[in-house]
């Protein structure tokens, strides 16, 4: 069995959305922030970003909390994301993962950020940052 790294996370500092478009959608304008990800798959379009943002209209989940690995995590890590998303679903803490070329993001929500530092931490991680406003 092999010794899993631990990590700093960071603390996004904005609240994000989770929001759905139909796959043939453009990338709209009011994807922005400081935290913005756009996914397309053939049935539709997800973007990611200040929940300030996205219109009323708009399929979306908010109050989303990013916790991001600080420094680059190589992508021939085994069983990372596997680590930590079982530490928070044994905290019954639902999360939604993204994934950029040098590191991961855990999003989960806004009433359970408490839950997930404390899931987190009980693995040896550190968290820098608190709950944005």
């Amino acid at each position: 069995m092999t010794t899993l790294p631990t990590f700093e996370f960071a603390v996004h500092d904005e609240r994000l959305a989770i929001a759905r478009l139909a796959a043939d959608a453009a990338v709209p304008a009011w994807a922005r922030g400081a935290f913005v990800t756009a996914s397309r798959t053939r049935a539709e379009l997800s973007i990611v970003c200040a929940q300030q943002y996205v219109p009323a209209g708009v399929q979306h989940d908010r109050d989303k909390v990013a916790f991001g690995i600080v420094g680059t995590v190589p992508m021939t890590s085994i069983g990372i994301l596997a680590s930590l998303c079982g530490a928070l679903a044994a905290a019954a803490v639902p999360v939604f993962v993204i994934s950029t070329y040098d590191t991961d993001w855990l999003l989960v929500s806004a009433s359970r950020f408490d839950a997930a530092c404390q899931a987190l931490a009980g693995l040896g991680h550190r968290i820098t940052g608190s709950l944005p406003a």
